[in-house]
Formats: structure tokens, C-alpha cells, sequence
């Protein structure tokens, strides 16, 4: 159970960012071999660009807002981390503060965040899910609560089905189904998720399909890599381009196959600088020459 502060109220889904920068800086540490503190220091420069934030005087005063919102959001909860069952009142973050601005006080120089106990153990424990950057480019809140149920309940499976109306109940939405409906067909337009793409039938259900199962897979029985978090990131934008490349030629070029080939020459070892450039390159290519 969230309790908001009396003074900032509830955190938003993008206030969220800080604390997915914070735990990715601790499992860095974690996934070296070291155990790290409960506290950080890092850069608010450095957080604003990670994760896609405006970097001038308004971006500065927004986050600093989010952070009022965090440290000042009181959970309730008996939930288990680390094997660790805990029962009482606690704020995510312990506590955060400016240790420097800059000349002209409007930007923060550096920053400092002592995390709760609760996120601290699930850290340590590793009972928390990666994420692609691409994540932080989402700028619905929908669109960000659908990415995590998808990453949650669909993982690396092919495909996760559910119905509408249990859909709107984990997004937590309170507009009527007709609008929510709406909205996801809005969304399913652009497009924009990464890793998963989204239908809805004509009943309400919901499929969540994985963009990468069939390369996983793929890679799989070749003796490659079990998963691509490893490898450079194709983006939806790309991959909606590639397949009007592939469509347009209409050489009968399926997009998804060359999209396998190319993730197995990444597998192999090809870093090209740019992928997602060397990728939609790749697919004229093979477009051009096919006889």
C-alpha cells in the first residue's frame, strides 16, 4: 500500500526513472562481485541523459520534485525480498540530497540517495527484472505500465494472452473499458514498445508477442547466445522500417527472417558501430540482390 506525502503527494510513473538508475548502479557494482553500500552518489547530469530527461533548468526542478515525491511516499507492505519477510511502514528511499549545485544553484551538480532496506534486499537477492533502454524513451505512462507487464508475464516466452478488462486492472486505470480499449488501440498503432508488440481481438483479448522469441530460439539451437540482452538493441523504429523496405520491395522478403540472420552474425561476433543502421543496410541489400 503507497501512502503519498501530504506535501508532494503519490510518485508518477516517471519518477520511477531514479529509482531504475539507482538499481541499475548498485547490480553494477553486485554483478562485479562487490557488495555495495546502501547509499550512491552519481551525477544528475548523468541520470537526466539515461533516462531521456531534458537537461536544462526545468529538467533540474522537475527531478528534484521526484525526488521530493519519492523520499516523502510511505509503503505498507509484507511482501518477501532476499528471503527476508518484512511487515512494516517504510520509504523506498531513506533519504536524497543535493551535495552540490552548480554556480548558479539551478542544476544539480551531484547527487546522493541511501536506499530503504526493502530495495536494498532486492537488489542483493537479484529479484528484479532488466529492462531495454528504449524503455525510458516511452512518454505515456501507459505505455510504461504495459512494457513492465509485458516484461513481467511475457519475459522471453513467444506470447502472454489476457483479457482487457484484467488488463486495465493490473495498468491500474480508472477510465471506463471503452476508453481503455481506445487507448491501447492508440498505442498498438505506434507502435512503440520495445521487445513486445501488442493485439486485440474482436473478444477483448489481449496477445503480447515477444519480437525476439523466434531469434532466441534461433540462437538457441545453433549453440549461440540463450538471450540478447548482450547484443547491440534493434529498435521498434527500425524494425517498422525494415518491414516497409521488405513490404514496398514486394519481393516476398519476410523482415522477421532477416532480422534472424543479422542477430546471428551479432551473435558471432559482428559489432558494427551503428546496428540499427547496419541492419536496415543489411535488409536493402538483400532486397537489391535478391534475384
Amino acid at each position: 500500500v503507497l501512502s503519498p506525502s501530504a506535501k508532494y503527494g503519490l510518485p508518477t510513473m516517471m519518477d520511477k526513472d531514479i529509482l531504475l538508475y539507482v538499481g541499475s548502479l548498485l547490480m553494477a557494482e553486485i554483478n562485479k562481485g562487490r557488495i555495495p553500500p546502501k547509499t550512491v552518489r552519481f551525477s544528475g547530469h548523468d541520470l537526466m541523459v539515461t533516462t531521456n530527461r531534458e537537461t536544462n533548468g526545468k529538467g533540474y526542478k522537475l527531478l528534484k520534485n521526484a525526488l521530493e515525491r519519492i523520499t516523502g511516499c510511505l509503503i505498507s507492505t509484507n511482501i518477501k525480498t532476499s528471503d527476508i519477510q518484512e511487515s512494516h511502514n517504510f520509504h523506498i528511499l531513506e533519504s536524497s540530497r543535493i551535495v552540490r549545485n552548480s554556480r548558479d544553484e539551478r542544476r544539480m551538480v551531484e547527487l546522493e540517495i541511501t536506499v530503504s532496506d526493502w530495495f536494498y534486499n532486492a537488489m542483493i537477492g537479484k529479484e528484479v527484472l532488466t529492462i531495454n533502454r528504449e524503455y525510458f524513451r516511452l512518454r505515456k505512462p501507459l505505455e510504461r505500465r504495459l512494457y513492465e507487464l509485458a516484461r513481467k508475464h511475457c519475459g522471453r516466452q513467444a506470447e502472454w494472452f489476457i483479457t482487457l478488462e484484467n488488463l486495465k486492472d493490473k495498468c491500474g486505470a480508472l477510465s471506463p473499458l471503452k476508453k481503455f480499449r481506445y487507448q491501447i488501440r492508440e498505442i498498438i498503432k505506434t507502435d512503440h514498445l520495445p521487445d513486445y508488440q501488442i493485439a486485440l481481438d474482436d473478444k477483448d483479448k489481449a496477445t503480447f508477442t515477444n519480437r525476439y522469441h523466434t531469434v532466441r530460439k534461433l540462437l538457441g539451437a545453433a549453440g549461440g547466445l540463450p538471450h540478447l540482452d548482450d547484443l547491440p538493441r534493434i529498435t521498434p523504429a527500425t524494425l517498422r522500417r525494415a518491414e516497409k523496405i521488405t513490404g514496398d520491395a514486394g519481393t516476398g522478403w519476410d523482415y522477421r527472417a532477416l532480422l534472424e540472420q543479422f542477430m546471428a552474425q551479432l551473435a558471432d561476433g559482428f559489432r558494427p558501430n551503428n546496428a540499427n543502421g547496419a541492419f536496415i543496410g543489411f535488409v536493402k541489400k538483400k532486397v537489391a540482390t535478391r534475384p
